[in-house]
């Protein structure tokens, strides 16, 4: 079997539209949650989103022709699997080059738009982009385009888990010959009156009239999550063809869980046992010892339910002696959930945090649940000799996945 390293990474988020920005605002904790500027809300329940900022694609290496026949979050995909591969600086045969590039949502703004245009003005003012534009695999397709991908491609949707399964599917077809490397991640733009409408009603999202109260991961006040947008990217690649070329090395992914609850909808399951089936599989096939220093980059979304099962599923999976050694945070306080791209987020925090020992918090923790009675880093960031790091998403239909990183 091969191994895989990461040797690039990329991010567009709401609190930093590179890496080097992102990685020092969540170890600072500083949030990117706020009332919401990009569009109308005077209709909306919910005002408060985690929107990115000072985004203009031409600034950011996007072309306008690319631009305007691209969906944002179409848009954001390109321009941090740009930066991924830039920073990479890959070499490799096209034909052994992937893209698993998901979305859980798509063109949400060009799906309203062309409907609104078709209603308002006719069935031939559709555009005939409309279609190229909205589908969920078209980012994949255009990163390919971008950077004469001709290997594996893959477009992975489980909605909140879309990029965890991206990175861990990549991760799979490198280990098992398949690539010699591929861009991996997941990208989302919902920050639209129809997609808060749907959350809200489906009663998930936070209605805290405050920034602080608004995303709050593990504390008994938690109410939902924080919508938001963004991408993040990163470069697998097989370490011996990543040697060769004197690649700089992030972090090594050394173990994936995948599993379902086939439970509810949108309810986890509430002993967590198939959430811990997924964290024991990736820390399995990453050969777990007694010695590890374990970190969770939870899921942490900051709905009741969701905290208090991946508690639950954390003790579940390691034992409760063993679990509240474990350092736990969930970045989603800084950067809301992106959804398709909240892994993707999270795969880039959890390569840097094990690079560097460095755990970031959980801010606005105040009001400990008593079924959140775990480490979570509250506050502050640590310094610590983190050995293995695990990446949870678990995703509504039930979808849960788990990516292991070990130093290298």
């Amino acid at each position: 079997m091969k191994r895989v390293v990461i040797t690039g990474m990329g991010v567009l988020s709401p609190i930093g539209n590179d890496v080097e920005t992102f990685w020092n605002n969540l170890k600072n904790g500083v949030c990117g949650i706020d009332f919401i500027k990009s569009i109308d809300t005077t209709n909306l329940e919910i005002k408060i989103a985690a929107e990115l900022k000072n985004y203009d694609a031409a600034a950011l290496g996007l072309d306008a022709s690319t631009a305007r026949r691209s969906d944002r979050f179409t848009q954001y995909a390109m321009i941090a699997a740009k930066q991924a591969m830039e920073d990479s600086k890959l070499v490799c045969d096209p034909e052994r080059l992937g893209v698993y590039v998901g979305s859980g949502i798509g063109g949400m703004d060009t799906f309203v738009s062309q409907t609104n245009k078709m209603q308002n003005e006719g069935t031939k003012w559709v555009s005939p982009l409309f279609i190229p534009m909205v589908i969920s695999n078209i980012a994949t397709g255009n990163i390919a385009i971008a950077h004469n991908a001709q290997g594996p491609s893959l477009p992975i949707v489980t909605a909140c888990a879309t990029a965890t399964h991206s990175i861990g599917e990549a991760y799979r077809a490198i280990k098992h010959g398949y690539a010699d490397a591929i861009i991996a991640g997941g990208s989302e733009a919902s920050i639209h009156p129809l997609a808060i409408s749907g959350f809200a009603n489906m009663k998930a999202l936070s209605k805290a009239d405050s920034i602080e109260t608004a995303s709050i991961p593990f504390d008994k006040r938690r109410q939902g999550f924080v919508l938001a947008e963004g991408s993040g990217i990163v470069i697998l690649e097989e370490y011996e063809h990543a040697k060769a070329r004197g690649a700089k090395i992030y972090a090594e992914i050394c173990g994936y869980g995948n599993t379902c609850d086939a439970h509810h909808l949108t309810a986890p399951m509430p002993d967590g046992h198939c959430a811990a089936k997924s964290m024991l599989d990736a820390a399995k096939e990453a050969n777990i010892i007694d010695a590890d220093l374990i970190h969770i980059n939870a899921h942490g979304t900051g709905t009741p339910l969701n905290d208090k099962t991946e508690t639950a599923a954390i003790k579940k999976a390691f034992g409760e002696e063993r679990a509240r050694k474990i350092l736990i945070s969930s970045i989603k306080s800084m950067t809301g959930h992106g959804l398709g791209a909240a892994g993707g987020f999270e795969a880039i925090a959890s390569a840097l945090a094990i690079m560097e020992g460095i755990v970031p918090p959980t801010i606005n923790l105040v009001e400990a649940d008593p079924e959140c009675d775990l480490d979570y880093v509250p506050h502050v960031a640590r310094k610590a000799d983190i050995t293995l790091v695990l990446s949870n998403s678990l995703g509504f239909g039930g979808h849960n996945g788990t990516i292991a990183f070990r130093k290298i």
